[in-house]
């Protein structure tokens, strides 16, 4: 492979800048920059810095730095690797490039060092793709993820399936060798068992999916209401801005309005959505419409209402219209009684409420908000400390769902006794499936739309 090089930090001016070099020649070609030790393979100590200077071929000075060698195999990519940590003067580290350019280095492509370490067998691919989510990681719970698969944790996983059946397959595909002889080495009811378990076991990982996605993305919650509840109030204290518009007049939220915020380590996706009522106005109605889907999105919804004027009843029987025009009949519903700072005495209905886990508020007044964020964290705490393994990706997502299909497959043919030549065909597919989430078996299209999707320098 050519020696490469990039920068590795963030463009721009800044206090620091590090410039990677990986390949065969990094040592020799920095060597030719470096002073006052012009360094060879043997005065290298590994993993040890030095500081000196970065001169041109006119014998100028361009800056001080430190520079750190790694030997292969004993570096990120796996080949010999040096890091130039340099002042963060964009000058600075062109001019550098430049002279390692001259010397024989070629620019790195995006995810070209984090390529060359799969490559080199330093990593897989599943772990390739959690450093990304490592560096785009915005809450505890995508971060705690991210590291989770990046020390090989769902690559376990996946090895463990894929090594059940690869026992197995050989034993089929033995059987094709001495096809004349019509003997059998692979016991079906044994494996039979074992289909049963990977194929639970699979099913078990696709259903983490929704949580493991929404953990990296943001956790959707659906604000949803009759109009002038206070829905729009309610994200505003949320959020700690003005995001929505608050307006006495009834359908001013015609469209739903989608916002970040991070509770207690996980991030949450609010979404404001239109107030639920009948209207002769195209738009609003389209708004509605918006609302539903943003219910069934959700994966938890606040229900809002106006305790001035519903009483439990009717809070009872909206809560069932809901889940009627919802496909998750065990969706967290979360319900608030709004506007408490407008009535003097509690309401007959009170106790009836109460048995509905309401939460009684005052957006207006921001009075007991922290009731609302400390049951959403609690619920999804609860919902991802005994989660073993998790799928995030949904390229893992779809190559699990294929591999389910041909193990499915090959029950067909264990049960309908088809010959072993037809078995030992699903069963091949259902193990390159399971290998092409870890990258043992890949092809370039693969490679460059996941390392595509890197930074240069990483």
């Amino acid at each position: 492979m050519k020696t490469i090089c990039a920068l590795s930090t963030p463009a721009g001016t800044s206090a620091i800048a590090m410039i990677r070099v990986s390949g065969n020649d990094s040592f020799s070609i920095v060597g030719k920059l470096f002073s006052p030790s012009k360094l060879g393979h043997k005065e290298i100590q590994p993993r040890c810095t030095y500081f000196g200077d970065i001169i041109d071929t006119q014998h100028q000075v361009i800056d001080k730095v430190i520079v750190t060698f790694y030997c292969a195999p004993h570096s990120y990519t796996g080949e010999d690797t040096v890091e130039i940590s340099c002042h963060g003067s964009m000058y600075i580290v062109q001019k550098i490039t430049e002279l390692l350019v001259e010397n024989g280095c070629f620019f790195a492509d995006a995810g070209a060092f984090t390529q060359r370490a799969f490559l080199n067998g330093k990593i897989d691919l599943i772990q390739a793709e959690a450093i990304m989510d490592v560096i785009n990681s915005h809450s505890e719970a995508s971060h705690k993820l991210a590291m989770e698969q990046m020390r090989g944790g769902f690559s376990k996983e996946i090895e463990q399936l894929r090594g059940a059946l690869i026992n197995f397959s050989s034993l089929i595909e033995l059987e094709l060798d001495f096809s004349e002889e019509d003997v059998e080495f692979a016991d079906r009811t044994q494996l039979t068992v074992l289909l049963q378990q990977v194929l639970s076991r699979i099913q078990e990982l696709k259903s983490s999916f929704t949580l493991g996605n929404v953990l990296k993305n943001g956790i959707p919650i659906a604000i949803i209401g009759k109009p002038n509840v206070g829905k729009s109030t309610l994200l505003n204290v949320l959020l700690n801005e003005d995001r929505a518009i608050v307006s006495p007049l009834p359908g001013t939220t015609r469209d739903t309005i989608e916002e970040t915020i991070n509770i207690d380590g996980m991030t949450f996706r609010f979404i404001d959505t239109a107030g639920l009522r009948y209207s002769n106005e195209t738009l609003e109605n389209m708004g509605i419409e918006r609302t539903y889907e943003a219910i069934n999105r959700a994966m938890a919804v606040i229900y809002v209402f106006d305790i001035t004027v519903t009483i439990a009843t009717e809070v009872e029987k909206m809560l069932n219209d809901f889940r009627t025009h919802i496909e998750d009949p065990d969706k967290k519903f979360i319900v608030v009684a709004n506007k408490i700072d407008e009535i003097s005495e509690m309401p007959s209905h009170f106790n009836t409420l109460v048995n509905l886990d309401t939460i009684f508020i005052s957006a207006k007044r921001k009075e007991n908000i922290a009731l609302i964020t400390d049951s959403l964290s609690k619920h999804f705490k609860e919902k991802t400390q005994n989660v073993s393994a998790v799928t995030s990706n949904l390229r893992h997502f779809e190559a699990l769902s294929k591999s389910q299909q041909a193990l499915e497959t090959v029950q067909t043919g264990l049960t309908e006794k088809l010959p072993s030549d037809l078995v030992a065909i699903d069963l091949r597919q259902a193990l390159y499936h399971l290998g092409s989430i870890t990258g043992q078996v890949t092809n370039q299209d693969i490679l460059e739309n996941i390392f595509g999707r890197f930074c240069i320098g990483k």
